[in-house]
């Protein structure tokens, strides 16, 4: 999976750009999925949220179903039936600098397997800022394409996710094989 923009890591093919300042031209659309609804919504160039049902959405957004959300849609259904486990999308999730670099090493967590707050912030270098990954982590705009749910705590307990502790769980089941 890509994220489209100008902070790219050394050796790695994922960059991210903060998310145009103009979203007056942004489209959201809503979809039932296995997880339940499912809000994806995009600002021209690429996928900016995916909200589960009773998040809000940020403002400035029309609803239309645009050809690259229903990409996303696709590909998020294809990732809950286990055909896809990664995205192929250009994705703009705006966030810190701080919060980009979190995204980054979520996003390095292979399909699969986990990683706690403590070892992301060990990787970033800041091996006291497990807090301040786990706020990030939380305000991630992109659920399943920045895959949050593969976060968990150093002893191993599930924690936090935006959709709930059991989806978290059934994610991470999903992704060893169990069907949602």
């Amino acid at each position: 999976m890509q994220i489209i923009g100008s902070q790219a890591r050394p050796g790695s093919d994922i960059s991210i750009k903060a998310k145009r300042c103009d979203m007056s031209k942004g489209y959201y659309f809503d979809y039932m999925m296995p997880c339940g609804r499912i809000g994806i919504a995009e600002n021209g160039t690429g996928i900016t949220h995916v909200l589960f049902s009773g998040q809000p959405l940020p403002g400035g957004y029309e609803k239309k179903e645009s050809i690259l959300i229903r990409l996303a849609a696709s590909q998020l259904l294809a990732y809950f039936k286990g055909e896809r486990r990664d995205f192929d999308l250009p994705l703009e999730p705006g966030g810190t600098d701080f919060q980009r670099d979190v995204w980054h090493a979520v996003m390095a967590i292979p399909y699969g397997q986990t990683q706690s707050y403590q070892a992301i912030a060990a990787g970033l270098g800041k091996e006291k800022a497990s807090r301040a990954v786990g706020r990030a982590n939380g305000l991630n705009p992109l659920p399943f394409m920045i895959p949050c749910h593969r976060v968990i705590g150093s002893n191993g307990a599930l924690t936090g996710y935006a959709g709930g502790l059991a989806l978290k769980k059934q994610l991470l089941d999903l992704e060893k094989g169990h069907l949602l």
